[in-house]
């Protein structure tokens, strides 16, 4: 689990989008929160990549924590602090389901930013 960790987090710092066949497959579904439609199969998901971040040189530093494992699906808590102009940082929970050849066929993430709500106002 923590290598693929790492494998995505040097997808996230590679220019372009051709790494995420490596550790996705191509039918592949990527939700970003609990309740927005999931972006499905890897040109879906290339586009959102780079609507998402600034570039590949981006400062972050990335932490992960394993959680859970049960059968071909993972829970791992991420914590992301992002530099530039204006910083960011946030926890996250991600859901992630596996293809017997290691490759990404679910992903889903539960992120959490300071000072925001957890609940409806």
């Amino acid at each position: 689990m923590h290598a693929w960790v790492a494998a995505y987090e040097r997808a996230w710092r590679t220019p372009g989008t051709d790494v995420l066949a490596e550790i996705f497959t191509s039918d592949a579904t990527y939700q970003q929160a609990p309740y927005r439609a999931p972006v499905t199969g890897l040109a879906a998901i290339a586009r959102m990549w780079e609507a998402e971040r600034s570039g590949p040189d981006e400062a972050f530093q990335l932490t992960s924590r394993l959680v859970a494992v049960d059968g071909d699906t993972a829970v791992v808590r991420v914590e992301v602090w992002y530099g530039g102009q204006v910083p960011q940082e946030y926890r996250d929970l991600w859901i992630l389901r596996f293809a017997a050849d290691g490759k990404c066929r679910g992903f889903e993430e539960w992120p959490f930013w300071p000072d925001k709500s957890y609940r409806p106002d």
